[in-house]
């Protein structure tokens, strides 16, 4: 075997057509991860035949003493269950990057473990990992576990919604409890719109604090993938608003004034009253909430007469799927459930556009006991998405003296 350096346009050739290809494993993350501070390089590995059976872009970076740490972002694009080639691909990368005083590569590879419905309970499972899990080991790569929250640099568990039919079936396929939440944000006059470069400080003021990203590298993601990184934008519409409230309060109150009428009816008795009596305080309840919104929705007019954007996300087009990469929100307007519409809308936009899959991004591996994270869970899960469970990082040591010097010094922190 031979490791080489590949050129750009060779290994993006080589990467979009592999197994485990993604938008993380591309010469347009690398550049992204420039603003981080690191550096990227492309690797191939070819077999005794000069055929190339693998690569690898790999961030890197200097940590301590001149010595660089390494990231193959979602792992090698090799064969992971051939034993042989992890063997000599391991031993051929040990040598050249002990060279070139590397302490050590993380990777993460987009190996499936298991698929689970929003209960955890198992749908599917990869009957390859525990051979490969083994083969890793085996060869030096340590395993960080199979946790269940957010220890690791990405997210082990994700949700993916499959786009397998249409809008109207996918929208049945909600839960309950995000249906409501799109029609609510529906009726507070929310709506979507795709976002400019322009438009990224704005949503860069809802996501801030969520990844300690700077607004430069949100700006390079925009840049570097070439029209498949898009914003887009929740925009309350007052005008939309109040005339929902409006219509609202009117209905409820027609409602209201049928149950009244019947009510004044001598005719109506026992059980029958009562459930009518039910009826008519949930009506005067709903009165006052829509008469409380229509108020909000005036006042909200006056403050902002041309509307007021409050949230936003930022996606990447990959393939045959789309990958939400970041999500926000202004905590002020929270009840008003913009990051519910605004996923939805997204889901029946590529939906149409012919796309397979949406990735929400990370959730947490417990499902039975209440956590912090079970309403993230809830959500996700909620827009009939499968919870995908990864196999997880490893780290492999290149330099074991200097790097247990290293970890010594960062664990002191």
């Amino acid at each position: 075997m031979k490791i080489i350096t590949l050129r750009e346009e060779d290994f993006n050739d080589f990467a979009k057509n592999h197994k485990y290809k993604n938008p993380f494993q591309t010469s347009s993350y690398g550049k992204v991860m420039t603003t981080e501070g690191y550096n990227y390089h492309f690797l191939g590995f070819l077999n005794n035949s000069n055929e190339l059976i693998g690569a690898s872009m790999l961030l890197y970076k200097p940590v301590y003493w001149g010595y660089k740490i390494a990231l193959a972002p979602y792992g090698f694009l090799i064969d992971y269950t051939n034993n042989d080639l992890i063997e000599e691909l391991t031993l051929r990368l040990r040598k050249l990057l002990f060279k070139q005083k590397f302490l050590f590569i993380k990777i993460n590879p987009l190996i499936h473990c298991t698929e689970r419905n929003n209960e955890g309970q198992m749908i599917s499972y990869n009957p390859e990992i525990n051979d490969i899990l083994e083969i890793l080991q085996k060869n030096g790569y340590i395993h960080h576990g199979f946790n269940r929250f957010f220890e690791n640099n990405k997210p082990r568990w994700t949700a993916i919604t499959k786009l397998l039919t249409s809008n109207d079936k996918l929208y049945y396929l909600l839960s309950k409890n995000v249906r409501n939440k799109i029609n609510k944000a529906n009726n507070c006059g929310i709506e979507i719109h795709k976002g400019t470069m322009e438009d990224l400080p704005i949503l860069y003021e809802f996501i801030k604090r969520k990844q300690r990203k700077s607004l430069k590298y949100y700006h390079s993601i925009l840049e570097n993938y070439n029209g498949d990184a898009e914003i887009y934008l929740a925009h309350i519409n007052p005008s939309k608003y109040i005339k929902n409230c409006q219509t609202l309060y009117e209905k409820e109150y027609a409602r209201n004034e049928e149950l009244n009428e019947l009510l004044q009816k001598k005719s109506t008795t026992g059980k029958n009253i009562t459930k009518l009596i039910n009826k008519k305080m949930e009506s005067d309840k709903m009165l006052g909430v829509h008469h409380e919104n229509l108020a909000t929705a005036s006042l909200l007019f006056q403050n902002h007469p041309e509307g007021i954007t409050i949230g936003g996300c930022l996606i990447i087009r990959y393939d045959k799927g789309i990958h939400l990469i970041i999500e926000g929100f202004d905590k002020e307007y929270r009840s008003y459930n913009s990051n519910y519409l605004l996923k939805w809308e997204l889901i029946k936009k590529f939906n149409n556009e012919g796309y397979s899959f949406f990735n929400l991004n990370g959730i947490t591996g417990e499902f039975n006991e209440k956590n912090k994270y079970s309403g993230l869970n809830e959500m996700k899960l909620g827009y009939n998405a499968s919870a995908i469970e990864y196999i997880g990082e490893f780290d492999l040591i290149i330099n074991k003296t200097v790097y247990n010097m290293y970890k010594k010094k960062t664990n002191k922190k």
